[in-house]
Order: structure tokens, then sequence, then C-alpha cells
């Protein structure tokens, strides 16, 4: 039986929504990493920052076969002395 053109109406208007609140749901939890990793505190230009979130997009999208987060060699995939620093950095920064 086809649906009334009303009903698929109020479906898709369901589904936008639905969507809307999925897709602020997921900038929220992003937004809680970039803030985690002291993106919060840079000043940087918006499109400097969108082009480092999509290599950083690419870079696991590439490679689907691989469990999240661990690069094809096996190691972390991060330069731990930069991450050291890093945190040091902002433990300095809070104290």
């Amino acid at each position: 039986m086809k649906k009334p053109p009303s009903k698929i109406k109020a479906e898709i208007a369901r589904l936008h929504e639905e969507l809307k609140q999925a897709e602020t749901r997921e900038a929220e939890r992003i937004g809680r990493f970039a803030l985690k990793a002291g993106l919060g505190e840079i000043e940087i230009d918006e499109a400097v920052l969108l082009a480092a979130f999509e290599e950083l997009s690419a870079r696991f999208r590439d490679s689907p076969e691989r469990p999240a987060g661990k690069p094809k060699d096996g190691s972390t995939g991060m330069d731990t002395a930069a991450v050291a620093a890093g945190q040091a950095a902002r433990r300095s920064g809070e104290a």
C-alpha cells in the first residue's frame, strides 16, 4: 500500500529533526575532545582548524580495516614527546 504524500512529508520532517539532534550530539562529543586537547585556548583561523580536522578525518577514514586509533604499523601514531610536552605546558599553565 502506498503512503499518501502527507505521511511521507511528516516522516521526512521527523527524520530531519532526528538528524539534527544526532549532529548536535556528535558536535558536542567532538567539541569536548577538542577542549580536552586544548584547542579552545589556541588562536587559530577557522579555515586552518577545519583543514586540520579534515586531515585527521582522512587519516582514520583511509584505513577502515584498522582498529580505531591504531596505525597499520602497530604504533600509537602519536609523537609521544610532543604529547608529553603539550601536557606539561598545559599543566604549567594551570598551576
